[in-house]
């Protein structure tokens, strides 16, 4: 049997932008790795909070104001960060954001 896969060719034309608020779209999970696809609305935003594993934003859309530990930084349309376990972070939507969110979380077997 083959494994199984998500294709999809367009990811910006997947997420949806809603004119307030954040919606977000579960697109692959596992049980070690999670994937989800956000979409913020202008002025939208989630709290500074951790997790207890890596995870990776890729900007698809957009432009945002991060905060990585104690750095703010900005994201614009391909930023790219890899973030380690237990790095405080937030992000706050200037215009329409979308934003995709990877989750990388260890095997309970080791």
């Amino acid at each position: 049997m083959a494994d199984k896969y998500v294709y999809i060719r367009e990811l910006r034309e997947q997420a949806r932008v809603p004119q307030n608020g954040i919606l977000s779209q579960s697109l692959y999970d596992d049980g070690k790795t999670k994937v989800i696809l956000f979409g913020f609305a202008p002025g939208q935003e989630l709290s500074a909070h951790t997790a207890p594993f890596p995870a990776i934003l890729t900007f698809l859309k957009g432009e945002a104001a991060l905060k990585l530990g104690t750095d703010e930084q900005e994201a614009v349309e391909g930023t790219f960060v890899y973030m380690p376990p237990n790095l405080e972070h937030g992000v706050k939507a200037k215009t329409d954001v979308v934003m995709l969110l990877t989750m990388i979380k260890p095997d309970p077997r080791a």
